[in-house]
């Protein structure tokens, strides 16, 4: 496809408003890529997204949607739960997609989906693609090289604490800014390891590879949360810590909590006995790699390859670039690290530790990238 890849984007949430539609209406993409049609059950805060950011259509259902025929691919930006239904619909129609995180929450649904998509001819970008920074490309070339000796172990994860409740898009009094965020502690597709530790996790495995079994403990540690005076209840897990094993006895430890993570942990923290790279840290001093200084100045997407001039200082760029791996494989047939391959073997790590909470036992993994 020569032509702007005609772009739908699936719910007008917080990462829609805050992130997609944003980066994917400035000038400078309009060659590559325009926001046609957008979609929300909330058919007013579809209304108003597709007003503030100039898409054409606006429509209440998926369904909808696609009987349109005015999109080539589409950003799946609804709650986790619904992905995998709404990924097959679009696949069944033959439209492209791009997965916020995380495609979907077990690894048989990813199976089906990555299946039906290669019948059909339809391509795949899954978030979050954390091998594109080039700074765990570094970290991968550091440790294959031998800078930390033998591997010994690595740790990575993410809390919750009240980051949702206190989006600034959730305090308003109009449909795009008084979005409620009860789906975050629901299920399915609720909790933090689907939305938060996905990131450190991806990057853990990209850098040190496919994990081999998981163990896992999961529970519902705060049962209620409070939101503009309203009582959110919790019914999916909120408080998960995993053992990974890598193979010859090396091993990880995830976590995905209501709240409290640990201090000064980079992005992930590996060791081995000759030290460790924490962040952008080989055994305490800073190392350098491609896009270093813009890192340091815009945070850690500086560096990304497509977050350049009004993208920098734009929130969710991150996301953004992964969109725009979609738009190039469709224009170019670029290939990217943000496969569906690499988001199903995360997706099994999580399913495989809520099983082996249930059971008590290790669970086998067998999905690799």
């Amino acid at each position: 496809m020569k032509n702007p890849i005609r772009m739908g984007v699936i719910g007008t949430g917080s990462i829609a408003v805050r992130g997609i539609l944003p980066h994917l209406t400035m000038d400078d993409v309009q060659d590559r890529v325009n926001v046609v049609s957008v979609c929300d059950p909330v058919f007013e805060r579809a209304e108003a997204a597709a007003a503030r950011f100039g898409a054409k259509h606006a429509f209440a259902t998926l369904e909808e949607l696609l009987e349109s025929k005015t999109v080539d691919a589409v950003s799946i930006a609804s709650p986790i739960g619904f992905h995998f239904e709404q990924g097959m619909q679009c696949v069944d129609a033959g439209v492209h997609l791009h997965f916020n995180k995380t495609m979907t929450t077990t690894v048989d649904e990813a199976d089906q989906l990555i299946a039906a998509a290669a019948a059909k001819g339809v391509k795949l970008v899954s978030s979050p693609g954390e091998m594109l920074r080039p700074r765990h490309q570094a970290i991968k070339a550091m440790i294959d090289e031998g800078a930390l000796g033998r591997l010994t172990w690595a740790v990575t994860g993410s809390a919750f604490g009240q980051y949702h409740e206190k989006e600034n898009v959730r305090h308003g009094d109009d449909p795009l800014s008084n979005i409620n965020p009860a789906w975050y502690f629901r299920r399915p597709g609720g909790g933090p390891l689907y939305d938060m530790t996905v990131y450190g996790l991806h990057a853990m495995t990209g850098i040190l590879g496919p994990a081999k079994r998981v163990t896992g403990f999961s529970g519902v540690r705060v049962t209620e949360r409070e939101f503009r005076g309203e009582k959110l209840p919790t019914d999916m897990d909120d408080n998960t810590l995993m053992v990974l094993d890598f193979g010859d006895n090396f091993f990880a430890f995830v976590y995905g909590v209501a709240a409290g993570g640990l201090p000064q942990m980079g992005r992930p923290l590996i060791f081995g006995t000759g030290g460790n790279i924490n962040g952008n840290k080989l055994n305490g001093e800073i190392f350098d790699y491609p896009g270093r200084e813009l890192d340091e100045q815009y945070g850690m997407n500086g560096s990304l390859p497509h977050v350049v001039g009004p993208h920098l200082q734009q929130e969710e760029s991150h996301v953004y670039e992964d969109v725009m791996q979609l738009v190039d494989l469709l224009r170019d047939g670029t290939p990217t690290l943000s496969t569906a391959e690499h988001a199903r073997h995360v997706i099994e790590i999580f399913d495989g530790a809520y099983r082996s909470a249930e059971s008590g036992k290790a669970v086998e993994l067998r999905t690799t990238f």
